[in-house]
């Protein structure tokens, strides 16, 4: 325990500029810049998202009322955008309980952006325009899921494939099986070759786009009209490390409403507490609609360290939670 920082004053004066170059690319193409609350009534679904939780003493309410330290600007951004902001950016603080090691940090640096009228084609193009302005330049890869899971893990469709042969994929890969766990669980076995077999892999020399994920996997992406079995959703992957994740953005409002309900089942199966969710964006929604849009959520703690050539992300953070 010490009360120094954790990252060098010479590498804070990096970020600090970094911090300014990534603002001016933005305001460079009339992008504003929004500042949303940390703060909500409500928290995201999503079962693998875990938000802190806090009680705030609200004049005229007896008792103190449940508040949520936002784990995305997603929402109240989303609303802004139904309000006719047009293209906005968020760049700061956000929280996910139970997420520390050598990449993550629960409280941490985001950078988040909706551009209106984008494809998936073009916002991924912008994504690495933003990630070589702050990482130096630096190739671009672009594979389906589906190419992923052929040429690093030899599943020739994975989308019809078995869960017996992706259980026979982990073991020519030397993966151990997990125990306890139903062997008929495709899901389970597809997203372990994902993460212990290919995702190590990827962005090797080149920025790596994964794009058009399991329609299962959308979260709050479009559904491919060419192809209902995929979603309009993408991930960034440098050195092996995801960097940042982005969707052609879903505007209809009762399909909204139909993930939100799937994401609390979901938690409930699981033994997850439910959240409330959050009916000001559902209104918004319903109300005004949602423009044609994509957006990205990118780490820029993550993005910092891969620029400085560093193996842990408390080397270019003030002070990592060990010593906040």
């Amino acid at each position: 325990m010490t009360w120094q920082p954790t990252a060098s004053i010479e590498q804070l004066k990096k970020r600090s500029q970094w911090l300014k170059d990534l603002r001016a690319f933005f305001y460079a193409r009339s992008v504003m810049e929004v500042d949303t609350p940390i703060l909500s009534s409500a928290a995201t679904p999503d079962l693998h998202l875990r938000s802190l939780k806090t009680s705030v003493q609200v004049p005229g309410i007896k008792d103190k009322q449940p508040y949520f330290l936002h784990t995305s600007p997603e929402y109240p951004m989303k609303r802004l955008l139904c309000a006719g902001s047009g293209d906005i950016f968020y760049l700061g603080k956000v929280f996910r309980d139970g997420d520390l090691s050598a990449r993550h940090q629960v409280e941490f640096t985001l950078l988040e952006w909706y551009r209106l009228g984008f494809d998936l084609t073009e916002i991924m193009a912008e994504t690495a325009t933003l990630i070589q302005l702050v990482i130096g330049p630096k190739p671009t890869q672009m594979l389906s899921y589906e190419q992923a899971f052929r040429q690093y893990a030899g599943v020739s469709s994975i989308h019809v494939a078995t869960a017996e042969e992706c259980r026979q994929c982990l073991a020519r890969h030397q993966i151990p099986e997990v125990i306890g766990v139903d062997k008929d669980d495709k899901v389970l076995w597809e997203q372990l070759i994902l993460t212990e077999v290919i995702e190590p892999l990827l962005g090797q020399n080149a920025i790596t786009y994964l794009f058009h994920y399991p329609a299962r996997d959308a979260a709050l992406a479009e559904i491919s009209k060419e192809n209902p079995q995929v979603a309009l959703r993408f991930e960034v992957f440098v050195e092996g490390m995801e960097l940042a994740n982005g969707y052609q953005e879903l505007q209809d409002s009762d399909g909204y409403r139909d993930r939100f309900e799937a994401s609390l089942s979901d938690r409930i199966a699981h033994g997850a507490e439910p959240v409330p969710v959050d009916n000001y964006l559902l209104d918004a929604l319903k109300e005004k609609g949602l423009p044609e849009c994509s957006g990205v959520a990118l780490g820029v703690d993550r993005l910092f360290m891969l620029a400085a050539k560093h193996k842990n992300i408390e080397s270019v953070i003030p002070f990592g939670l060990g010593n906040a």
